[in-house]
């Protein structure tokens, strides 16, 4: 009966151990979602654009979209989208795998999102899980013509995700 008993407890301590692992591992990539990107979200695979019919892979921090009627994986958005501001389009969290397989679905569901303003952007929100995108380094800089000067601002934005101010390739088209 001892063994019985201590077989037993030992069975279910090896049940409680995997049942509390399986709580533990979670999946969070905040550190790698784009400053352009909505507040809320621990995890995230993709961002579906429904201003431009776009994606961005947060993961691989790039682009994809439709060119030439193939799906291409970009780190940079092509120059039709030069003037597409990230920071101020409406964002659809997606973190089905490969989503522009079902396109189709995806884009019927959010087109009626088209035009509509974005919600509050990490690089805005003053949650403590995003302090690091509200690191801002102002160095004073010369502009264009004669006495007249701006403050530049460095450290906003996320390297890897597209131009700081949000807008198009970084190619430096459009306004800035």
């Amino acid at each position: 009966m001892k063994k019985f008993i201590i077989t037993t407890a030992i069975a279910l301590s090896f049940l409680t151990i995997q049942k509390a692992s399986a709580q533990l591992s979670v999946n969070i990539n905040i550190g790698s979602q784009p400053a352009w990107g909505p507040v809320g979200y621990d995890y995230v695979n993709y961002y579906y654009l429904p201003d431009i019919d776009a994606y961005y892979d947060v993961p691989a921090r790039r682009y994809v979209y439709l060119d030439n009627n193939v799906w291409v994986h970009r780190t940079y958005l092509p120059t039709r989208y030069r003037n597409y501001n990230l920071y101020n389009g409406y964002k659809v969290v997606i973190n089905d795998r490969d989503p522009w397989r079902n396109h189709t679905v995806i884009h019927n569901k959010y087109v009626s999102y088209r035009g509509r303003p974005s919600t509050t952007v990490i690089r805005d929100s003053r949650d403590a899980k995003y302090v690091k995108y509200r690191t801002v380094n102002r160095v004073k800089v010369k502009h264009h013509g004669p006495n007249k000067s701006f403050v530049k601002v460095k450290g906003k934005g996320n390297p890897g995700h597209g131009p700081a101010h949000g807008r198009g390739n970084g190619h430096g088209h459009g306004k800035h």
